[in-house]
């Protein structure tokens, strides 16, 4: 992911924290809200996850899960995810279809995603047939 998609500053995560609206199943929690500028997301990997290693190994999927879905998404918004415990034990399919299915719960997908884009990330027939609409 490039980075111009990051979100450096901890004024922002903690603004993001107390305006942004979020919404969680059991391997992620996705905060978001309105920005005035382009996109930008930041990681929260927390020691409850694991040892380091599987704490870098959960941020590189997430990170590259999120690449995949930027062409997809609203760009005048900010973005937390938080990795919870469970994500230290999911395959990259099992974080896709999480973080998927969290950004379609909020509304977030403003594009369909493509069969290639779909395939790439292993999502199930759910996600890309219900935006097809």
């Amino acid at each position: 992911m490039q980075r111009k998609y990051r979100l450096k500053s901890g004024r922002v995560f903690d603004y993001l924290h107390r305006k942004g609206v979020s919404s969680a199943n059991k391997r992620l929690v996705l905060v978001h809200a309105p920005s005035k500028y382009p996109l930008k997301v930041g990681f929260i990997v927390s020691k409850k996850v694991g040892k380091a290693v599987v704490r870098n190994k959960v941020r590189r999927r997430l990170r590259e899960i999120f690449r995949a879905l930027i062409p997809f998404l609203d760009e005048n918004r900010n973005y937390i995810i938080i990795a919870r415990a469970e994500s230290a034990n999911s395959t990259f399919a099992q974080l896709a279809n999480s973080l998927a299915a969290l950004l379609q719960k909020a509304g977030l997908i403003v594009k369909p995603l493509d069969t290639e884009t779909a395939t790439r990330l292993s999502l199930g027939e759910r996600f890309f047939s219900a935006n097809g609409a």
